[in-house]
């Protein structure tokens, strides 16, 4: 038989199994994504915090203290595999507890996902005008109250795309997890194509089922960025002459 026969014949028999591989793979993308972007936006939040004069010794000491554990968390992750880390993690740790390997898998995504959002988030909240901030204090807010109320829901909006960017990216670097026998789209391909010694017409289907799927993803995620925009205009109400009036502001469309 040629290729595409093979593939044909691989599929009609483990079409079953390349779904519950595709299950696991969205489960542990689309879950170790939100935890990581959690994890990401409460390292990116405690980073941030500013230090002022009229801080203690203490607090002072306390923020430099959590500051070099959690650059020490963002450089090693992100400076280390994720196939190594599983390793480590897996082998070293989550074995002796009887962990499931999905579960396993799960936490392995998050702290490297939290890792890489923490500095996406910290980019986005940087990237707020600092006017925003010193407008917030100005009216009373402490840090929390401007974070929530004023930063991060533009901070937010302005890395979308990176988040999108980091959930795609999570559903092919979960193929490397395969190492650790949890039985995602690599690991049920691999089985399929040693059954008759043809791994290649499997890895094809592997691959087609990865691109379809970040193909879906992405264009639900850019529907999901338009949405955000809003509308493509809104109106301007009150002036100081005439607080009646009311003003109709149409957005500039984005070319790029």
């Amino acid at each position: 038989m040629n290729t595409f026969e093979w593939i044909g014949k691989i599929f009609s028999e483990y079409w079953n199994e390349f779904l519950r591989g595709m299950g696991n793979t969205l489960i542990m993308a689309l879950t170790g994504t939100a935890i990581g972007f959690l994890i990401g936006l409460a390292v990116a939040i405690v980073r941030t915090i500013p230090l002022t004069e009229n801080d203690s010794k203490f607090k002072r000491v306390s923020k430099k203290i959590i500051d070099v554990i959690l650059t020490a968390y963002v450089e090693i992750i992100r400076g280390t595999p994720m196939l190594v880390q599983a390793l480590i993690i897996h082998y070293g740790f989550f074995v002796s507890l009887n962990m499931h390997p999905l579960i396993s898998a799960i936490i392995i995504i998050s702290f490297n996902t939290g890792a890489y959002m923490a500095e996406i988030v910290r980019g986005g909240i940087i990237s707020v005008d600092k006017g925003q901030v010193e407008g917030a204090h100005a009216i009373g807010m402490n840090h929390w109250q401007t974070m929530t109320n004023v930063i991060l829901p533009q901070a937010i909006r302005n890395i979308m795309p990176s988040i999108g960017n980091e959930f795609v990216v999570n559903i092919k670097d979960s193929s490397v997890l395969s190492v650790i026998s949890i039985t995602e789209l690599m690991f049920i391909s691999k089985q399929a194509g040693g059954a008759y010694a043809q791994f290649v017409p499997s890895y094809l289907i592997c691959a087609l089922i990865y691109l379809i799927l970040t193909f879906t993803i992405t264009r639900i995620l850019r529907l999901l960025e338009k949405k955000m925009e809003g509308g493509s205009s809104y109106m301007i109400c009150g002036s100081q002459s005439d607080p009646d009036a009311q003003i109709r502001v149409v957005k500039e469309k984005d070319n790029g």
